[in-house]
């Protein structure tokens, strides 16, 4: 839903003309559509993110910050990782599957980087790593070239996809609390707005 503000002379609201809320997450051919696209286009830093964007599921200031060391073990990507989330200081695992791990390594090998590295370095002189902002320019070009509106989408949308799918086919709650880190299961009910969505597959699934 588009949401309007309150303007005052001379200033343009933040929102004016853009989609606020919760962005949806992506659906399985939205993601093989996105990644072939990247394969065919051997963008490998981008295929190499939006994987791992996926896999992990960490919020963005964490994902841009990973260093080579936190996903690799000598020269192989590990299938398991655990990082120190920015904004709760609290550990947080999660998987690399394997493609998500031949197209890291793919782009490590191609950057010719070390383990002390950035895994994402910026390609801006005086920043060291792919900024935030770098990267939700990334997600909305990405999801551009597969036909969507990219107003509707963000970084949160890579973040909530795999929780979702998860979610959809297990309905284990606390393990997708666990996968997210969050500290409370009321914010992973939120985050995915899950209470919403069950309610209508519910009234979806009744004939009255």
């Amino acid at each position: 839903m588009e949401t309007t503000a309150i303007n005052t002379p001379g200033r343009i609201p933040w929102n004016k003309g853009k989609f606020t809320g919760q962005k949806p997450p992506l659906k399985l051919k939205e993601i093989w559509a996105i990644r072939i696209r990247l394969q065919l286009s051997a963008r490998t830093r981008d295929l190499a993110i939006f994987n791992l964007a996926i896999d992990s599921k960490l919020r963005a200031c964490d994902l841009t910050k990973l260093r080579v060391r936190d996903i690799c073990h000598g020269q192989h990507v590990i299938s398991r990782a655990t990082v120190m989330q920015q904004k709760t200081q609290r550990p947080v695992q999660f998987e690399l599957t394997e493609q998500t791990r031949d197209s890291a390594e793919a782009w490590i090998r191609t950057a010719g980087l070390s383990q002390s590295d950035f895994l994402f370095p910026s390609r801006i002189h005086g920043s060291p790593h792919l900024s935030t902002r770098q990267y939700a320019r990334l997600v909305h070009r990405w999801i551009a070239s597969i036909g969507l509106d990219d107003t509707a989408y963000g970084t949160h949308t890579m973040r909530r996809t795999k929780a979702s799918l998860i979610y959809r086919r297990t309905k284990n709650l606390r393990a997708v609390q666990l996968l997210l880190g969050h500290s409370k299961l009321e914010s992973t009910v939120r985050y995915l707005g899950i209470e919403v969505d069950d309610a209508l597959e519910m009234a979806e699934q009744t004939e009255v």
